[in-house]
């Protein structure tokens, strides 16, 4: 969301954003990873400290399933429990084989404490699904995001009830009108809760249904990659304050229905 900006314009904004927990993106999609060895892990722990900010996630479509072990030692260093990245399977079959090969990499993952989180990019519900079935309970899950699914909030719900606690992270990102095409920034902005067409109401009660604990990421692709959603630090910030206040008036709905 925050794309190439400095962490040291990044930082002082996440507790503004509701949380205290700051996802790790390297290069295309940002280079917070690479900014964390430039500044060495002593200095970016000093800087974590002073804003009150932990590391929660590492993501890494870069390193793919089967190239993750040597960021779980950085993983146990800053206390993160999630790494997520890319490959689903496509088919039961592939997901059988897809796990067996996993397992001596979610062996050392749970060593470290580490869960992985498989995101969705193209496959099928059915695909996401036979994933899931196959995955080791505590160890791996799936990392939704439905902007790569068929916007249909009731067939997007079923599938969050269907995955259930293999369910390990959520993102709140709708397809709008895509992240591909280089398009007038409003248009762009359709990716976010409430911008777009998509109703969140039918998944966010889903979430609900299934005791959802894990994190929730608003979330966007800007174009091009790399670059953060708006132009400055504080204007990204409030687009996801926003985002956050029409989730939040859900869960509210939710609550006293």
């Amino acid at each position: 969301m925050y794309g190439r900006l400095p962490l040291a314009e990044v930082l002082p904004e996440i507790p503004k954003t509701g949380t205290r927990y700051i996802d790790i993106w390297p290069e295309r999609h940002a280079n917070h990873r690479e900014q964390m060895e430039e500044l060495g892990h002593e200095r970016f722990t000093t800087m974590l400290a002073a804003h009150g900010v932990r590391v929660g996630i590492l993501t890494h479509y870069d390193l793919g399933p089967f190239r993750l072990q040597p960021e779980l030692a950085v993983a146990r260093t800053f206390g993160v429990r999630l790494i997520v990245t890319g490959g689903m399977p496509k088919d039961k079959a592939e997901a059988a084989r897809f796990v067996e090969k996993m397992k001596p990499h979610l062996a050392a993952a749970e060593a470290h404490g580490v869960v992985i989180g498989v995101e969705n990019h193209g496959e099928s519900a059915d695909a996401i699904r036979h994933l899931a079935d196959a995955a080791p309970a505590g160890r791996m899950g799936i990392a939704l995001a439905p902007y790569h699914l068929p916007q249909d909030p009731l067939r997007l719900a079923q599938l969050i009830t269907d995955l259930g606690p293999r369910l390990v992270h959520f993102y709140a990102w709708q397809h709008g009108k895509g992240c591909h095409e280089k398009r007038p920034k409003e248009e762009e902005l359709l990716q976010m809760p409430g911008r777009g067409p998509l109703d969140f109401g039918p998944l966010v009660a889903a979430l609900r249904t299934i005791r959802y604990t894990g994190w929730t990421s608003v979330f966007m692709h800007p174009v091009p990659r790399g670059i953060p959603i708006l132009p400055t630090a504080s204007e990204v910030t409030a687009e996801i304050r926003r985002a956050q206040g029409y989730l939040n008036g859900l869960l509210r709905q939710g609550a006293t229905t």
